[in-house]
């Protein structure tokens, strides 16, 4: 059965097509939660009306299915709270900045 770390080292690998950032760096993953090989995930998006948001979804599924020992993975989207990108991001993203 995988650890929290080895999912979420593995939800580092899927990238926000249009920002090119992974989520985790994008703190779109709230929990992530392990159980006897079970994963669960509560993330949001960027904006309610992301385009890429089920293909984001179909990715992280894939790619925790894979991890050994895996035998469901499901993922909650959720928008409250609704996303804010950290102090970091809003910098590299020149948001709010003057």
């Amino acid at each position: 059965m995988p650890t929290k770390e080895e999912v979420t080292n593995v939800l580092k690998q899927v990238k926000d097509p249009e920002i090119g950032m992974d989520i985790i760096t994008l703190n779109l993953v709230y929990e992530v939660r392990v159980e006897n090989g079970s994963v669960y995930i509560r993330m949001t998006f960027t904006t309610p009306f992301c385009p890429y948001g089920p293909a984001l979804v179909d990715d992280m599924k894939k790619r925790v299915r894979a991890l050994e020992g895996v035998s469901d993975v499901n993922v909650e989207v959720v928008f409250d709270p609704p996303w804010q990108p950290s102090e970091e991001l809003r910098v590299m993203f020149g948001i709010g900045v003057r």
